[in-house]
């Protein structure tokens, strides 16, 4: 293993913290939206959304932690290797990949929940569909 092996990774590592930051920066627009909202109109399914939501945000949170961890830790790979430290670098890089694959795991299980919220909204709609 050389320096460029952990350097593979910045790619990836970067267009995964853009998406998450970009997920984040979305659902902090619509909880503002929905807040307003709910000091108008006290509705229960509004509860329900900013329950799902507050778990998403939540969810992404520690996605980006734990992406910056592993981006953090190429960088400690690339400097231990760079030392000749082998063993230490194939390590870090090693906690690195694992830290990556739990923050696409949390990445997925965010997508889940998402799912729900929309369904939230459109059994709204059904029940309205309903009553109009």
């Amino acid at each position: 293993m050389d320096i460029t092996t952990p350097a593979l990774l910045f790619p990836a590592v970067t267009l995964l913290m853009l998406a998450y930051t970009n997920r984040f920066n979305t659902l902090a627009t619509i909880i503002r939206n929905l807040h307003s909202k709910y000091q108008t109109e006290r509705n229960e399914n509004l509860l329900a959304q900013i329950g799902n939501l507050r778990y998403r945000v939540y969810l992404i949170r520690n996605m980006q932690i734990l992406g910056v961890a592993s981006l953090l830790l190429c960088v400690v790979s690339m400097f231990a290797l760079l030392e000749g430290w082998l063993i230490v670098g194939q390590w870090c890089f090693t906690i690195a990949l694992i830290l990556m694959i739990v923050s696409m795991l949390l990445s997925l299980r965010e997508v889940q929940v998402s799912v729900g919220a929309l369904d939230l909204l459109l059994s709204e709609l059904e029940e309205e569909e309903k009553k109009g």
